[in-house]
C-alpha cells in the first residue's frame, strides 16, 4: 500500500516526504499471500525495521501528516504487527476522515485478522470517497466471498478487473472465487492471467494446481506445483499438493516425498499425514522428490 498525497501538502513537504518513503512503499500490504503470522520470524520484519526508522523521523517532523501513518501503517502490516498498523491507520483517518486508501488499508488488516464486518465497512467507506478504487473493491469482493456472498464478490472484483486489468491480485481473487464455485475453467484462467502479471507466484501455481486436480489433469497440477515448490521450498501446502498431483500419477516414490517435505515443514498438517500414509511412506526413510 501506497501513500497518496493530498492536493493540499506543499510541494516542499511531498518531496522530503517522498524521499523519505520510497523504500517503504515496495513494502505494501497488498500481496497475493498472507501477512506474516508473527513478527520476529519472517523476512518482512527484519526489512521493516530501516523502514520504521525512517517513517518514526518523518512522523516526529510532520506529526499530522495523514500519508506518514499511513505509510508506517503499511510497513507494520507487512510485518505482521496488526495492532500498531491499526493504531496509525486509525490516525490517518483521524487527520484526514476523507483518505480513502488508509480505509482500505485499514480494511485489508480488518480482513486478514478476521474482522469481515469491519473491513467490509472499511472498503464501503474508501469506495464512497473513491468510487473507482480497484483496490477496495479487491478487498470488498474477497470479503463478500468468505462471507458467501459469491454474486456479489463476481460483481465486486468484475468491477476491479475493468478499472485495473493489469491487477494480479484481482484475478487472483476471482480465480479462488471459480475455485470455490467448482468452476474449475474459469478459475484456471484466471490464475493463468495472474501468473502474467504477478511477481510473486507460489500461492498462483498452487491454486492453479489445485485447480487443475479438481479438473483430472494430474500432469498439468504436477508441473504447477513443481514450480510452486520450487519457488517456495517452505510451503508445505505447495510441498502437500504437490504429493497429491503425483500420487495420482501413480508416482508414489515422488508422492511420498513430497508429503515427507511438507511434514519436515509442519509435522502436524493433515493433508500431508494423511496422503504419507495413504502412499505407504515411512518415517526415517529417505524419498526422491524430482
Amino acid at each position: 500500500m501506497t501513500g497518496i498525497g493530498g492536493d493540499r501538502r506543499t510541494a516542499l513537504r511531498v518531496l522530503t516526504i517522498a524521499t523519505a518513503l520510497a523504500a517503504a512503499a515496495l513494502a505494501g500490504c497488498s500481496t497475493l499471500g498472507n501477512p506474516p503470522a508473527a513478527e520476529n520470524n519472517d523476512p518482512a520484519y527484519a526489512t521493516a525495521q530501516p523502514n520504521l526508522t525512517s517513517l518514526g523521523e518523518v512522523i516526529a517532523k510532520h506529526p499530522d501528516d495523514p500519508q506518514a501513518y499511513n505509510m508506517r501503517g503499511s510497513v507494520f502490516g507487512e510485518a505482521g504487527r496488526n495492532d500498531q498498523a491499526l493504531a496509525d491507520f486509525n490516525k490517518a483517518i483521524s487527520l484526514d476522515p476523507n483518505y480513502a486508501q488508509a480505509y482500505a488499508n485499514r480494511g485489508l488488516i480488518y480482513r486478514k485478522t478476521g474482522k469481515l464486518d469491519l473491513a467490509a465497512a472499511d472498503y464501503d467507506k474508501a469506495l464512497s470517497i473513491d468510487p473507482n478504487y480497484a483496490a477496495a473493491y479487491v478487498g470488498r469482493g474477497t470479503v463478500h466471498s468468505a462471507q458467501g456472498h459469491g454474486a456479489q464478490a463476481l460483481t465486486d472484483l468484475n468491477k476491479a478487473i475493468a478499472l485495473k486489468p493489469d491487477n494480479a491480485e484481482a484475478y487472483y481473487s476471482r480465480g479462488l472465487l471459480y475455485q470455490s464455485q467448482h468452476q474449475q475453467q474459469f478459475a484456471i484462467d484466471d490464475f493463468t492471467t495472474a501468473l502474467g502479471l504477478a511477481s510473486q507466484k507460489t500461492d498462483l501455481f498452487v491454486a492453479r494446481g489445485l485447480s487443475y486436480l479438481a479438473a483430472g489433469d494430474n500432469k498439468s497440477a504436477a508441473d504447477d506445483l513443481d514450480q510452486a515448490v520450487q519457488a517456495d521450498p517452505t510451503n508445505a501446502k505447495a510441498w502437500a499438493s504437490r504429493g497429491l498431483a503425483y500420487e495420482r500419477l501413480g508416482q508414489k516414490e515422488k508422492a511420498a516425498g513430497s508429503y515427507a517435505k511438507a511434514l519436515n515443514i509442519n509435522d502436524k498438517y493433515q493433508p500431508a499425514q494423511a496422503g504419507f500414509t495413504r502412499v505407504g511412506g515411512r518415517a526415517g526413510q529417505t524419498y526422491q522428490t524430482f
